[in-house]
Protein backbone atom coordinates (compact mmCIF):
# COMPACT_ATOMS: atom_id res chain seq x y z
CA UNK A 1 0.00 0.00 0.00
CA UNK A 2 1.05 3.69 -0.91
CA UNK A 3 2.56 5.94 1.58
CA UNK A 4 -0.54 8.12 2.27
CA UNK A 5 -0.46 11.95 3.60
CA UNK A 6 -3.70 13.91 3.94
CA UNK A 7 -3.47 18.23 4.13
CA UNK A 8 -5.50 19.92 6.64
CA UNK A 9 -6.07 23.85 6.83
CA UNK A 10 -7.51 26.85 7.42
CA UNK A 11 -10.07 28.12 4.99
CA UNK A 12 -7.63 30.40 2.22
CA UNK A 13 -4.43 29.00 3.25
CA UNK A 14 -3.99 26.91 -0.16
CA UNK A 15 -4.08 23.72 0.95
CA UNK A 16 -5.83 22.99 -2.10
CA UNK A 17 -3.16 24.59 -4.41
CA UNK A 18 -0.41 22.71 -2.63
CA UNK A 19 -2.37 19.66 -3.41
CA UNK A 20 -2.16 20.35 -6.98
CA UNK A 21 0.90 21.35 -6.91
CA UNK A 22 2.30 17.76 -5.47
CA UNK A 23 -0.02 15.91 -7.79
CA UNK A 24 -1.07 17.60 -10.65
CA UNK A 25 -4.66 16.93 -9.97
CA UNK A 26 -6.25 20.12 -10.98
CA UNK A 27 -8.56 19.95 -8.31
CA UNK A 28 -11.25 23.11 -8.20
CA UNK A 29 -10.16 25.52 -5.93
CA UNK A 30 -13.08 27.14 -4.00
CA UNK A 31 -12.99 30.18 -1.14
CA UNK A 32 -15.40 28.09 1.16
CA UNK A 33 -15.86 24.37 1.67
CA UNK A 34 -19.35 22.26 2.76
CA UNK A 35 -19.49 18.84 4.52
CA UNK A 36 -21.18 17.67 1.25
CA UNK A 37 -17.89 17.88 -0.59
CA UNK A 38 -15.47 15.05 -1.50
CA UNK A 39 -12.14 15.37 -0.50
CA UNK A 40 -9.93 15.39 -3.15
CA UNK A 41 -7.41 12.12 -3.53
CA UNK A 42 -4.07 12.21 -5.91
CA UNK A 43 -0.53 10.43 -6.46
CA UNK A 44 2.54 12.18 -6.53
CA UNK A 45 5.48 10.40 -7.22
CA UNK A 46 8.79 10.13 -5.32
CA UNK A 47 11.74 10.98 -7.69
CA UNK A 48 14.88 8.87 -7.09
CA UNK A 49 17.68 9.16 -9.38
CA UNK A 50 18.56 5.86 -8.37
CA UNK A 51 15.62 4.41 -9.54
CA UNK A 52 16.33 5.16 -13.21
CA UNK A 53 20.19 3.69 -13.16
CA UNK A 54 18.86 0.53 -11.49
CA UNK A 55 16.12 0.20 -14.81
CA UNK A 56 19.12 0.47 -17.21
CA UNK A 57 21.05 -2.21 -16.12
CA UNK A 58 18.24 -4.91 -16.31
CA UNK A 59 16.87 -2.54 -19.43
CA UNK A 60 13.47 -2.76 -17.52
CA UNK A 61 10.10 -2.36 -20.09
CA UNK A 62 8.24 -0.27 -17.52
CA UNK A 63 9.96 2.13 -14.90
CA UNK A 64 7.43 2.83 -11.27
CA UNK A 65 8.67 5.32 -8.80
CA UNK A 66 7.42 4.80 -5.27
CA UNK A 67 4.55 7.21 -5.14
CA UNK A 68 2.50 9.41 -1.76
CA UNK A 69 -1.41 9.04 -2.36
CA UNK A 70 -2.57 12.65 -0.92
CA UNK A 71 -5.76 13.21 0.86
CA UNK A 72 -6.80 17.21 0.47
CA UNK A 73 -10.69 16.99 2.88
CA UNK A 74 -12.48 20.26 1.82
CA UNK A 75 -12.69 21.54 5.76
CA UNK A 76 -11.98 20.97 9.52
CA UNK A 77 -15.51 19.79 10.26
CA UNK A 78 -15.08 16.90 12.71
CA UNK A 79 -16.72 14.43 10.00
CA UNK A 80 -14.31 15.97 7.11
CA UNK A 81 -11.18 15.33 8.99
CA UNK A 82 -12.19 11.32 10.18
CA UNK A 83 -11.65 10.57 6.23
CA UNK A 84 -7.60 10.88 7.49
CA UNK A 85 -7.73 8.36 10.49
CA UNK A 86 -6.27 5.84 8.19
CA UNK A 87 -2.94 8.24 6.90
CA UNK A 88 0.16 8.05 7.74
CA UNK A 89 0.97 11.85 8.60
CA UNK A 90 -0.40 15.43 8.46
CA UNK A 91 0.43 18.21 6.29
CA UNK A 92 -0.66 21.42 8.01
CA UNK A 93 -0.73 24.32 5.14
CA UNK A 94 -0.71 27.58 7.22
CA UNK A 95 -0.94 31.11 5.46
CA UNK A 96 2.13 32.94 5.29
CA UNK A 97 1.16 35.54 3.14
CA UNK A 98 -1.17 38.82 3.58
CA UNK A 99 -0.46 41.70 6.04
CA UNK A 100 -2.48 39.80 8.67
CA UNK A 101 -0.82 36.15 7.95
CA UNK A 102 0.14 34.76 11.87
CA UNK A 103 0.89 31.05 10.82
CA UNK A 104 1.76 30.21 14.78
CA UNK A 105 -2.24 31.22 15.60
CA UNK A 106 -3.36 29.27 12.57
CA UNK A 107 -1.27 25.88 13.38
CA UNK A 108 -2.67 26.51 16.78
CA UNK A 109 -6.20 26.55 15.57
CA UNK A 110 -5.32 23.40 13.70
CA UNK A 111 -4.13 21.51 16.41
CA UNK A 112 -7.53 22.70 18.21
CA UNK A 113 -9.74 21.69 15.66
CA UNK A 114 -7.88 18.31 15.34
CA UNK A 115 -8.19 17.77 19.07
CA UNK A 116 -11.93 18.24 18.56
CA UNK A 117 -12.41 15.78 16.01
CA UNK A 118 -10.61 13.14 18.45
CA UNK A 119 -13.02 14.14 20.87
CA UNK A 120 -15.60 13.14 19.31
CA UNK A 121 -14.00 10.08 17.87
CA UNK A 122 -13.51 8.95 21.38
CA UNK A 123 -16.91 9.56 22.26
CA UNK A 124 -18.71 7.87 19.65
CA UNK A 125 -16.61 5.00 20.02
CA UNK A 126 -17.80 5.01 23.85
CA UNK A 127 -21.37 5.49 22.63
CA UNK A 128 -21.06 1.92 21.16
CA UNK A 129 -19.13 0.59 23.54
CA UNK A 130 -21.01 1.61 26.66
CA UNK A 131 -24.28 -0.34 24.89
CA UNK A 132 -22.23 -2.95 24.43
CA UNK A 133 -20.79 -3.39 28.10
CA UNK A 134 -24.41 -3.17 29.22
CA UNK A 135 -23.76 -7.69 28.13
CA UNK A 136 -21.19 -8.05 31.00
CA UNK A 137 -18.63 -8.40 28.60
CA UNK A 138 -16.07 -7.84 31.19
CA UNK A 139 -13.68 -6.78 27.83
CA UNK A 140 -16.18 -4.65 26.77
CA UNK A 141 -16.82 -3.02 30.78
CA UNK A 142 -13.00 -2.45 30.62
CA UNK A 143 -12.62 -0.71 27.20
CA UNK A 144 -15.30 1.39 28.26
CA UNK A 145 -13.69 2.63 31.68
CA UNK A 146 -10.54 2.82 29.52
CA UNK A 147 -12.62 5.41 26.72
CA UNK A 148 -13.98 7.42 29.70
CA UNK A 149 -10.20 8.27 31.08
CA UNK A 150 -9.09 8.86 27.25
CA UNK A 151 -12.43 10.74 27.07
CA UNK A 152 -11.39 13.20 29.77
CA UNK A 153 -8.00 13.75 28.57
CA UNK A 154 -9.34 15.29 25.42
CA UNK A 155 -11.72 17.05 26.96
CA UNK A 156 -8.74 18.86 28.89
CA UNK A 157 -7.63 20.18 25.47
CA UNK A 158 -4.63 17.61 25.59
CA UNK A 159 -3.80 15.74 22.57
CA UNK A 160 -3.98 12.21 22.66
CA UNK A 161 0.12 12.15 22.14
CA UNK A 162 0.07 13.13 25.66
CA UNK A 163 -1.49 10.16 26.87
CA UNK A 164 0.86 7.97 28.42
CA UNK A 165 -0.87 4.48 28.09
CA UNK A 166 -1.90 2.29 25.43
CA UNK A 167 -4.41 3.76 23.38
CA UNK A 168 -7.94 1.33 23.01
CA UNK A 169 -6.58 -0.54 19.42
CA UNK A 170 -10.14 0.80 17.93
CA UNK A 171 -9.13 4.13 17.90
CA UNK A 172 -7.65 5.95 15.13
CA UNK A 173 -6.56 9.29 16.76
CA UNK A 174 -4.96 12.28 14.41
CA UNK A 175 -3.31 14.19 17.16
CA UNK A 176 -1.23 11.45 17.59
CA UNK A 177 -0.01 11.45 13.99
CA UNK A 178 3.20 13.36 12.53
CA UNK A 179 2.44 16.85 11.82
CA UNK A 180 4.69 18.61 8.99
CA UNK A 181 3.87 22.31 8.88
CA UNK A 182 3.89 23.87 5.37
CA UNK A 183 4.03 27.49 5.44
CA UNK A 184 2.27 29.15 2.16
CA UNK A 185 4.00 32.28 1.62
CA UNK A 186 7.44 33.56 0.90
CA UNK A 187 9.07 32.13 4.04
CA UNK A 188 8.16 28.86 3.05
CA UNK A 189 6.33 26.91 -0.25
CA UNK A 190 4.88 29.38 -2.43
CA UNK A 191 2.25 26.94 -3.21
CA UNK A 192 0.33 29.10 -6.01
CA UNK A 193 3.46 29.05 -8.17
CA UNK A 194 4.25 25.41 -6.90
CA UNK A 195 1.02 24.69 -8.98
CA UNK A 196 1.96 26.37 -11.99
CA UNK A 197 5.24 25.18 -12.44
CA UNK A 198 3.85 21.44 -11.89
CA UNK A 199 1.87 21.85 -15.31
CA UNK A 200 5.77 22.38 -17.18
CA UNK A 201 8.14 19.65 -17.86
CA UNK A 202 10.76 18.65 -15.01
CA UNK A 203 13.36 20.61 -16.79
CA UNK A 204 11.87 24.21 -18.11
CA UNK A 205 10.20 24.26 -14.15
CA UNK A 206 13.58 23.63 -12.99
CA UNK A 207 14.42 27.38 -14.68
CA UNK A 208 12.50 29.18 -12.35
CA UNK A 209 12.90 27.19 -9.19
CA UNK A 210 15.82 27.98 -6.94
CA UNK A 211 16.42 24.60 -4.71
CA UNK A 212 14.45 21.89 -4.43
CA UNK A 213 10.47 21.79 -5.52
CA UNK A 214 7.39 21.38 -3.08
CA UNK A 215 7.41 17.84 -3.62
CA UNK A 216 10.85 17.29 -3.34
CA UNK A 217 10.52 18.90 0.07
CA UNK A 218 7.40 17.77 1.53
CA UNK A 219 9.12 13.98 0.64
CA UNK A 220 12.35 14.91 2.21
CA UNK A 221 10.35 16.21 5.30
CA UNK A 222 8.25 13.01 5.08
CA UNK A 223 10.56 10.83 4.84
CA UNK A 224 12.55 12.37 8.20
CA UNK A 225 9.19 12.40 9.44
CA UNK A 226 8.60 8.48 9.53
CA UNK A 227 11.57 7.47 9.32
CA UNK A 228 11.20 6.00 6.15
CA UNK A 229 13.64 4.45 3.57
CA UNK A 230 13.31 3.37 0.18
CA UNK A 231 14.21 -0.49 -1.32
CA UNK A 232 13.63 -1.68 -5.63
CA UNK A 233 12.58 -4.54 -7.29
CA UNK A 234 14.03 -4.98 -10.37
CA UNK A 235 13.54 -7.11 -13.91
CA UNK A 236 13.43 -6.42 -17.56
CA UNK A 237 9.64 -6.25 -17.05
CA UNK A 238 9.41 -3.43 -14.73
CA UNK A 239 11.94 -1.80 -11.98
CA UNK A 240 10.57 -0.05 -9.17
CA UNK A 241 10.98 1.40 -6.04
CA UNK A 242 9.41 1.40 -2.60
CA UNK A 243 9.23 3.13 0.77
CA UNK A 244 9.87 1.62 3.98
CA UNK A 245 9.99 2.03 7.80
CA UNK A 246 13.64 2.12 8.85
CA UNK A 247 14.00 -1.14 11.08
CA UNK A 248 11.38 -3.08 8.98
CA UNK A 249 12.48 -6.61 7.66
CA UNK A 250 12.85 -8.68 4.26
CA UNK A 251 9.26 -9.84 5.29
CA UNK A 252 7.81 -6.36 5.82
CA UNK A 253 9.29 -5.79 2.61
CA UNK A 254 7.64 -8.51 0.81
CA UNK A 255 4.19 -7.74 2.19
CA UNK A 256 4.80 -4.33 0.88
CA UNK A 257 4.81 -5.92 -2.71
CA UNK A 258 1.90 -8.08 -1.89
CA UNK A 259 0.52 -10.17 0.42
CA UNK A 260 0.86 -12.98 -1.34
CA UNK A 261 4.79 -12.78 -1.59
CA UNK A 262 4.85 -12.51 2.24
CA UNK A 263 2.65 -15.63 2.71
CA UNK A 264 4.96 -18.16 0.71
CA UNK A 265 8.44 -16.12 1.74
CA UNK A 266 11.58 -18.46 0.58
CA UNK A 267 14.48 -16.44 1.58
CA UNK A 268 15.18 -12.79 -0.53
CA UNK A 269 18.52 -11.73 -2.71
CA UNK A 270 19.61 -8.69 -1.52
CA UNK A 271 22.26 -6.17 -3.53
CA UNK A 272 23.19 -3.21 -2.97
CA UNK A 273 21.68 -0.68 -6.12
CA UNK A 274 25.49 0.79 -6.80
CA UNK A 275 26.61 -2.77 -6.63
CA UNK A 276 24.26 -3.38 -8.95
CA UNK A 277 25.20 -0.76 -11.26
CA UNK A 278 28.79 -1.11 -11.29
CA UNK A 279 28.87 -4.27 -11.70
CA UNK A 280 26.33 -4.57 -14.73
CA UNK A 281 24.31 -7.05 -14.27
CA UNK A 282 22.26 -9.53 -11.27
CA UNK A 283 24.49 -12.25 -12.83
CA UNK A 284 28.29 -10.31 -12.54
CA UNK A 285 27.64 -8.96 -9.28
CA UNK A 286 26.54 -12.73 -8.27
CA UNK A 287 30.19 -13.65 -9.20
CA UNK A 288 32.03 -11.17 -7.60
CA UNK A 289 29.79 -12.12 -4.11
CA UNK A 290 27.75 -9.14 -3.85
CA UNK A 291 24.68 -10.79 -3.75
CA UNK A 292 23.37 -12.32 -0.27
CA UNK A 293 20.79 -14.31 0.20
CA UNK A 294 18.92 -13.47 3.22
CA UNK A 295 15.97 -14.52 5.42
CA UNK A 296 12.85 -12.93 6.65
CA UNK A 297 14.57 -10.99 9.91
CA UNK A 298 17.15 -9.17 7.77
CA UNK A 299 16.72 -5.26 7.99
CA UNK A 300 16.18 -3.54 4.77
CA UNK A 301 18.80 -0.70 3.92
CA UNK A 302 17.91 2.02 2.50
CA UNK A 303 18.84 1.25 -1.42
CA UNK A 304 18.77 -2.48 -1.01
CA UNK A 305 17.54 -3.94 -4.85
CA UNK A 306 15.53 -7.17 -3.30
CA UNK A 307 14.34 -10.51 -5.33
CA UNK A 308 11.98 -12.22 -2.95
CA UNK A 309 11.77 -15.77 -3.65
CA UNK A 310 8.52 -17.59 -2.72
CA UNK A 311 6.03 -19.99 -2.97
CA UNK A 312 2.14 -20.11 -2.79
Amino acid sequence: MALEVGIVGLPNSGKTTLFNALTRAGAEITAYATVSEKANVGMAPIADERLEQVAAVVHAKKVTPAAVRVVDVPGTDAQLLGALRGVDALLAVVRGFGPDADPGRDLGELRLELLVADTDHVQRRLERVAKEAKSGDPNKKAELAELERVLAHADAERPLSEWTGELPPELEPLTTKPVIVVENGPSGIDAKLEAELAELEPDEAAEFREGESALEEVVRRLFAALGLISFFTASDKETRAWTLRKGQTALDAAGTIHSDIARGFIRCEVIRWDDLVRTGSHAEAAREGLMRLEGKAYVVQDGDVLNVRFNV
